[in-house]
């Protein structure tokens, strides 16, 4: 298995498969940690990660937060609201700054896309893409690819559709990047002013309706609909969504018996996806929170390891 030689993670679009397995088998390992009465292991002591979120985030933090204090590293979270950047300060200046207090990795979340690569240029230290804009989402994507492997055993030859806000999902594009990568095949479904223009040229399908997108997949991935994205735009109204898009139990009745329904969260209830499927025996959502932990294990473990 090929070492891991990059000092930042930013994306998976530019990633070998042979390294996004090395992130998913560094995160079987880690796995076992948070069975054990003492979650913890040594791997990361003395090292200072920060966690720099422009962005409201819950699981994606606290999983990050989680992640390196098993590791055994210190870990510092600035709420940008209440820090310097209300300021004025750039990005760019409070990396630098958080680099002269001696932290070893950023994990940045920021609106703007493009925003972690930019940090990655003007900092020695180590830098995790957290998301970007609608760029990218990396751990999340490796986190759902990592609880489908789990289900399946592998991920050549899957069939998964992402169904949902396409256009504005960092998500899906961080997904349709690595599971293309690892030889899976991958439809798009939403209205059509939220499927961006030329997808097809990343290597998917786009599904003619979401019976077109259940029918023979193995996995389906519900993407929140970002409502606050819409500017007057022709977003479709949200009972309108549910009814033409959401995943109901009369839908999954049509589906293969062990599809398996993924969300990134948050959920939007009644208007994704049903109370009855995101609790039932297809659901893999709280499964992917737990996954999240390991694989961001996994990622801060590699990068940090460039330094050794």
């Amino acid at each position: 298995m090929k070492k891991w030689q990059r000092k930042d993670l930013v994306g998976l679009e530019n990633l070998t498969r042979e390294e996004i397995e090395l992130i998913l088998s560094t995160a079987e390992s880690f796995k076992e940690v948070s069975t054990r009465e003492i979650k913890k292991v040594p791997a990361l002591r003395g090292k200072t990660v920060v966690n720099l979120f422009y962005e409201p985030s819950t699981r994606t933090r606290v999983s990050f937060e989680v992640a390196a204090k098993r590791l055994s590293a210190d870990v510092i979270t600035i709420a940008t609201e209440t820090s310097s950047v209300k300021k004025g300060e750039t990005l760019i200046d409070t990396g630098r700054n958080i680099q002269a207090l001696k932290a070893d990795i950023i994990v940045v979340r920021h609106n703007c896309s493009g925003a972690a690569t930019m940090l990655a240029r003007h900092v020695d230290i180590s830098v995790i893409n957290a998301g970007d804009g609608w760029h990218e989402h990396p751990t999340q994507a490796l986190l759902d690819i990592f609880t489908l492997k789990e289900k399946y055993g592998k991920i050549e030859g899957l069939k998964v559709s992402i169904v949902g806000d396409i256009a504005h999902s960092r998500v899906a594009r961080s997904n349709i990047w690595g599971l293309t990568k690892l030889g899976a095949k991958v439809s798009v479904c939403a209205p059509k002013m939220l499927v961006p223009v030329a997808i097809e040229q990343m290597g998917v399908r786009i599904a003619n309706d979401i019976d077109d997108a259940l029918k023979d997949a193995n996995a389906v991935n519900v993407l929140r609909m970002q409502f606050e994205r819409d500017e007057g735009t022709a977003f479709p109204q949200q009972m309108e969504y549910f009814k033409n898009f959401g995943i109901t139990r009369e839908r999954l009745e049509k589906a293969k018996k062990d599809i398996v329904v993924m969300h990134p969260g948050p959920l939007n209830r009644g208007i994704e996806i049903s109370s009855a499927i995101a609790d039932g025996a297809n659901s893999v959502i709280l499964e992917q929170v737990t996954n999240g932990i390991a694989i961001r294990m996994a990622v801060l473990y590699l990068v940090a390891g460039t330094k050794n």
